[in-house]
C-alpha cells in the first residue's frame, strides 16, 4: 500500500487530478465505502484530509468506525462535479492514527474543529481509477487505473485484482 505521497510521486498528474475532484467545493469531500461485521458494504460521506503526506479521514464513534477498525478495507469516491460526470476513487486499508504530531497536523489542515472522541485514519492505498469525460453525458470516458507498484509486484500482476 502507498501513502498518498508515495502515489503522487508516481503518477503526480492523477495525484493533482484525485485532490481537484476532492476538493472541489472547498472543503474536502468524498463518499467513504466500508464493510459492515455482516460482510455487506456501507456508505458514508466524509470529509478527506489531504496533509502531512497523506489522505485521512477523522471518523466519530459510529457504525464506520467500527466497520474501519475491524476490517481496514475502504474505497473513496469523489463528489461528481457539477458541470461534469469526472470519477475518482481509491482503495486500500485505512490504519487508525495515534500519534498527536500526526493528528495535529492533519487537524490543522481541516475546515472545521475536530472533536476530542474522533479518529483519525491514514487511508494507504492501493488502488486508484479515474475517469474523466469532456462534457456531461459523454461515453465513453478516458479511463486511468493505477496500482501501487510494490503490492503489483508482491502480488503478481496475474493475481492483482483488477
Amino acid at each position: 500500500m502507498a501513502s498518498w505521497a508515495e502515489f503522487q510521486m508516481d503518477a503526480p498528474g492523477l495525484a493533482d487530478e484525485g485532490q481537484q475532484l476532492f476538493y472541489q467545493f472547498g472543503v474536502g469531500l468524498g463518499f467513504l465505502a466500508t464493510i459492515r461485521k455482516d460482510g455487506g458494504p456501507r456508505l458514508h460521506p466524509v470529509c478527506p484530509i489531504i496533509a502531512a503526506d497523506g489522505l485521512y479521514v477523522f471518523v466519530v464513534p459510529s457504525p464506520k468506525r467500527a466497520d474501519l477498525r475491524r476490517d481496514g478495507r475502504y474505497a473513496l469516491h469523489s463528489y461528481p462535479p457539477v458541470e461534469v460526470d469526472d470519477e475518482f476513487c481509491v482503495t486500500g486499508r485505512a490504519t487508525e492514527v495515534e500519534g498527536p504530531g500526526v493528528r495535529a497536523a492533519v487537524a490543522s489542515a481541516y475546515h472545521d474543529e475536530v472533536g476530542e472522541g474522533w479518529s483519525l485514519f491514514a487511508l494507504d492505498i492501493e488502488l486508484c481509477l479515474h475517469a474523466k469525460y469532456r462534457h456531461r453525458g459523454d461515453w465513453p470516458p478516458a479511463y486511468t487505473k493505477w496500482i501501487d507498484p510494490a503490492d503489483d509486484q508482491r502480488m503478481g500482476s496475474d493475481q492483482h485484482p483488477r
